[in-house]
């Protein structure tokens, strides 16, 4: 049993070290089984909500010699982010070989098809440790490292987590290969722990998403209960149960929840996490009526139709539209019907409201980066996923694939500054016309669909018969003459794509400018929507006494 009174003592003082350590973002990540997506792969998302870096580092595999180390940090994630610095926190044992994968804020995907999206929930206050060096970011670079399959993956990050400690906020992660889907959670082993001390350094689960169903996880924990009598249903630390029995966090007598013991009660405002949920699932499931202000809902379900990579962009970019939610709508959204909810910090919320926000959407301004990926079981190993990669906000993004197999993109982006405007940058480039587009979103969206449709749409035309060229070339020249290929295509499609996206800026900088939309041939004044101009008493002003 812990010493809940020694417990009480060193908590104060942890909170606020642990708080610092487990900065909140705000990701949205969805699975989908092989069984119910149109083409037979295994799916998952994220967007990466916040400062984060956005530059993708390809770190190729390597051989290593008995008692060589490998370094663990702090904030890695927040690298080349003008007032982070990325801290060493200590060395773990290298394993012999790793394999090549794909760095970014939050490491996504390897060599072998294994990929991972991100969701933070945090957690209660009281499982932070400060001995502990493992940040989830360097969970899943580790296990990008070293798991050829997602439940390989699953077991390398709790195995090392428990040995080493985990010593980062509560984590949701959707990890998957091209034939399972899983979610796994973890949290901190509480202030108490301490490296050999023969205790679990975390508590941690995973549950497989059924085949033919979809998940989504949006910043509180989704794993509810767990068989962990069928290994290929529900994985767990030993300590489990154990763990929230001790701090009271369970009632034996009770059914066990993950959710409930380890983030009963989430951040933020009521709906924050709810209805993105709730979003997902009704889009996905219509015919499941899930009633918008549900407490909770279920781990995973059946959707209505199969499921594609297109399906899952446009929940990407979603911010309720045609719902009652709509961020396009009302006078928040202002004459031009941007979905953009800035930041609103407590000391400008009017009385009676300070514990309210903003409606939060899918899509967010503040997104460093998106993903969308497939994973293929059917394909060798350097055609088997493909990761659809936008930078900045998924609804002014264009996802480019980039290959399992490739080996190198263009610097810009691998590369690029953020502390000044860099168009040396990809990022910069997507996050200017974002930004812009807020200046008459109802108009500029459509240009920017426009852009989506004309690349995106290329790229999905495309992909069979790359797909199909690829597995031939591999099963006549083998793995590196594949990777060469689909290396060449990744690189092209991303550098035309981020080339195409500097010139649409300069467009648009001209077309959208004082007011007016600006055409080859002609300045059109269009002035705002009369409804609008009617809900701000427009003239009323200027009225004669």
């Amino acid at each position: 049993m812990f010493n809940k009174k020694l417990l009480s003592v060193t908590l104060s003082v942890l909170l606020i070290v642990f708080l610092g350590v487990s900065a909140v973002n705000a990701c949205t990540s969805i699975m989908v089984g092989k069984d119910a997506s149109t083409d037979g792969s295994v799916m998952t998302t994220h967007t990466c909500d916040g400062n984060y870096d956005a530059r993708i580092q390809i770190i190729e595999g390597q051989k290593f010699e008995d008692g060589a180390m490998t370094t663990v940090y702090k904030t890695r994630c927040h690298d080349g982010i003008p007032g982070y610095n990325v801290t060493e926190l200590g060395k773990i044992p290298q394993v012999e070989e790793t394999y090549t994968y794909f760095h970014i804020a939050y490491p996504f995907m390897n060599e072998h098809g294994v990929m991972i999206g991100e969701a933070t929930f945090s957690g209660r206050s009281e499982l932070g440790n400060t001995d502990a060096i493992l940040m989830i970011e360097e969970l899943e670079r580790l296990a990008l490292q070293r798991a050829k399959t997602a439940r390989e993956a699953v077991q390398v990050m709790g195995k090392l987590a428990e040995k080493y400690g985990y010593g980062d906020g509560g984590e949701s992660l959707t990890v998957i290969d091209g034939k399972e889907a899983w979610m796994f959670e973890i949290v901190g082993p509480g202030p108490l722990w301490s490296p050999g001390s023969g205790k679990p350094g975390a508590v941690w689960a995973a549950k497989r998403v059924p085949d033919g169903h979809i998940s989504v996880v949006a910043n509180r924990s989704r794993i509810d209960t767990l068989d962990l009598d069928d290994p290929d249903k529900a994985m767990a630390s030993d300590n489990v149960k154990s763990f929230a029995e001790e701090m009271g966090w369970w009632d034996p007598s009770e059914e066990f929840l993950f959710c409930e013991a380890y983030n009963p009660n989430p951040y933020g405002a009521e709906y924050y996490q709810k209805r993105r949920e709730w979003r997902v699932l009704s889009k996905l499931a219509p015919s499941q009526n899930f009633d918008p202000k549900a407490d909770r809902y279920p781990f995973s379900v059946k959707p209505d139709k199969k499921v594609s990579a297109q399906d899952l962009m446009a929940l990407k970019r979603d911010h309720y539209e045609g719902t009652r939610f709509d961020l396009t709508e009302g006078l928040a959204a202002g004459p031009f019907g941007t979905p953009n909810r800035y930041a609103t910090p407590s000391f400008v919320k009017p009385e009676g409201k300070k514990d309210m926000d903003w409606e939060r959407a899918i899509s967010m301004f503040r997104c460093a980066y998106s993903f969308v990926g497939q994973a293929r079981g059917w394909m060798p190993s350097p055609v088997r996923s493909v990761l659809w990669f936008g930078e900045d906000a998924p609804h002014s993004t264009c996802y480019v694939p980039v290959y399992s197999g490739t080996k190198e993109l263009p610097e810009s982006f691998t590369s690029g500054r953020r502390d000044k405007f860099d168009r040396s940058s990809a990022w910069w480039a997507f996050d200017f016309v974002s930004n812009w587009a807020d200046l008459k979103y109802s108009y500029m969206i459509e240009n920017i669909k426009a852009m989506q449709e004309k690349y995106e749409g290329k790229f999905f035309k495309m992909q069979p018969a790359i797909d199909k060229a690829a597995v031939e070339i591999y099963n006549i020249h083998g793995k590196e003459t594949t990777e060469d290929f689909l290396t060449e295509y990744s690189y092209n499609n991303a550098k035309k794509v981020v080339d195409a996206w500097w010139e649409f800026a300069d467009e648009m900088i001209y077309k959208y400018n004082d007011g007016y939309i600006n055409h080859p041939d002609k300045i059109e004044s269009v002035g705002y929507p009369t409804e609008w101009l009617e809900e701000v008493g427009f003239g009323e002003g200027t009225a004669a006494e």
